[in-house]
């Protein structure tokens, strides 16, 4: 079964480590026409910083997924639809792939399984911090990326795959590579994309766009710009 990320054109990240900018509140950031909010980051994250950000947006109808990165952080909260959780494909250390996988499933005698769903991520930036922080391997020319994304969706029947740049913008022969390679899975993109232009550029190419810093950077009406170019792409 196919899920909700299949109609997705534009997806807005949320990090709760960083504030919005001057007066924006986060009924500006559920007007952007982004189709969904994804909470999460890679550093200094707790479960309180989520639990405040998922409560300012738990007003609005954009759908409110988590995206934990690691099992310490996760909320239990009646606002999400549901969880989205990294699963690194070119991780070198195998905790990123399904060690802290286990780690939550562990802990949590309770977890919700119907909602909860794996993004099978590349990551592609070697400075961004969650290249870092998983020690993944980005030396990888376009046919590896394809065959991460085959791999991704028919050994291990992810529905989503995600090509992350993070801080970057990429490299869209990349990008439209790995689409070529897809037959059902959802590609989402994320890195660098600042305005109306990139957006349409990298939607040509990947299902949908992930927008992150931008929101923190130069606020709503930049990111509501993207919105725009992914759904005309």
């Amino acid at each position: 079964m196919t899920g909700p990320w299949a109609q997705w054109d534009h997806v807005l990240k949320v990090d709760p480590d960083k504030e919005l900018l001057d007066d924006e509140t986060f009924d500006d950031v559920a007007a952007t026409g982004t189709d969904a909010l994804e909470i999460g980051g890679t550093m200094d994250m707790t479960s309180e910083k989520m639990e405040r950000v998922v409560d300012a947006c738990a007003a609005h109808d954009v759908p409110i997924y988590q995206e934990p990165s690691n099992p310490g952080v996760v909320i239990d909260h009646e606002a999400l639809s549901g969880y989205l959780v990294p699963t690194v494909l070119n991780a070198g250390d195998p905790f990123w792939i399904t060690g802290a996988h286990k780690e939550w499933a562990r802990i949590d005698g309770d977890l919700d399984w119907a909602n909860t769903h794996t993004e099978a991520y590349v990551v592609l930036n070697p400075d961004a911090s969650v290249a870092e922080y998983t020690d993944a391997d980005c030396d990888l020319t376009a046919d590896d990326v394809a065959a991460y994304a085959g791999v991704a969706e028919r050994m291990f029947g992810q529905e989503i795959v995600y090509l992350e740049y993070s801080g970057t913008y990429g490299d869209p022969e990349v990008v439209a590579a790995a689409a070529e390679e897809l037959d059902d899975a959802t590609l989402f993109y994320g890195g660098g994309i600042h305005d109306y232009g990139s957006a349409r550029e990298m939607g040509d190419h990947a299902d949908t766009v992930v927008v992150g810093d931008l929101l923190h950077d130069e606020g709503v009406d930049a990111v509501a710009e993207t919105v725009d170019g992914a759904k005309d792409a």
